[in-house]
């Protein structure tokens, strides 16, 4: 017959559980794998991103590094001679879950507060550093943070070395209130020494620097750097803008924007960091030995 002519199809019936099969075999994609890029969008391979270090192929956007990975960036070999590791913050005022707080910020980042300090080699030639991680409470300037900083420029005094700090910060620390505020004119004043002794002081600002720290070391380097896009300024952009009520310019508390009103020395890519810093502490030299006090 007709019909024998033809082969008759032969249907396989699929469980149900194949049938979500594909759902529940998707591959996941391993944590910190691939990072998008906040300002264009473009995903790029974590192990690239940090060849480039850490900015973007597609837009030039600078990621956020965090103090360890800056200290690795900047330094001779990555290698530093930490000052003053056994300072911590404690909670001299009783603000509700600040310990807890503290404890959270140091598992999770590694760090004992929101600054790590020492000295090491830029190029062969020896500074004493601070280096800020906004990870840590958003790198809020607090009793330690302040300290840390005083005592690395006292040692930059005593021994002749120029002082770099990375500024990276929401500003005060609320929980510390007014003990906060006092680091401003700690740091300010330490630093005055420095300027009367002739020992250079270099700020380098990265993204984002605001409030307390914008108010004080970060903006009174004898040189003072900003990486491409970094906003800073001491008040953020919503306050300004609810309180003059006036739309503000995109570019608003940019480096860029800062840069032309004066506000800055220069804008520096962070691939060109090193070889700016190398350049300005060599120039710094041949001034003579007296800049390194001797």
């Amino acid at each position: 017959m007709l019909k024998d002519l033809f082969h008759k199809r032969k249907y396989a019936t699929i469980p149900s559980e194949r049938v979500e099969r594909p759902e529940r075999a998707k591959r996941d994609i391993p944590e910190g794998l691939m990072n998008k890029c906040p300002k264009c969008g473009n995903i790029q391979y974590s192990k690239e991103l940090e060849k480039n270090l850490k900015v973007c192929s597609s837009c030039g956007y600078h990621f956020k590094l965090n103090a360890i990975e800056r200290v690795q960036m900047t330094l001779d070999d990555g290698r530093i001679f930490e000052y003053d590791t056994d300072i911590v913050s404690e909670d001299p005022l009783g603000f509700p879950d600040y310990p807890d707080k503290l404890r959270k910020a140091t598992e999770g980042t590694g760090l004992r507060d929101a600054i790590i300090t020492g000295e090491g080699t830029i190029g062969g030639f020896p500074v004493v550093i601070g280096v800020m991680s906004f990870d840590f409470m958003g790198g809020s300037l607090g009793s330690v943070v302040g300290e840390k900083i005083a005592r690395a420029a006292e040692m930059a005094l005593q021994k002749g070395y120029p002082l770099l700090i990375f500024s990276t910060s929401g500003g005060a620390r609320m929980q510390e209130s007014i003990l906060s505020l006092m680091q401003m004119a700690k740091t300010s004043a330490v630093l005055t020494k420095l300027h009367e002794k002739g020992i250079l002081y270099v700020s380098v600002i990265t993204d984002p620097t605001f409030g307390g720290v914008s108010a004080s070391y970060a903006m009174l380097g004898d040189i003072i750097i900003a990486e491409p896009n970094a906003s800073f300024g001491f008040a953020g952009r919503r306050v300004i803008e609810q309180t003059i009520q006036q739309k503000l310019p995109d570019n608003f508390q940019t480096a860029e924007s800062n840069f032309q009103q004066g506000q800055l020395d220069k804008v520096v890519a962070r691939k060109d960091l090193r070889t700016v810093l190398t350049k300005i502490l060599d120039m710094h030299t041949m001034k003579g030995d007296a800049a390194y006090g001797e």
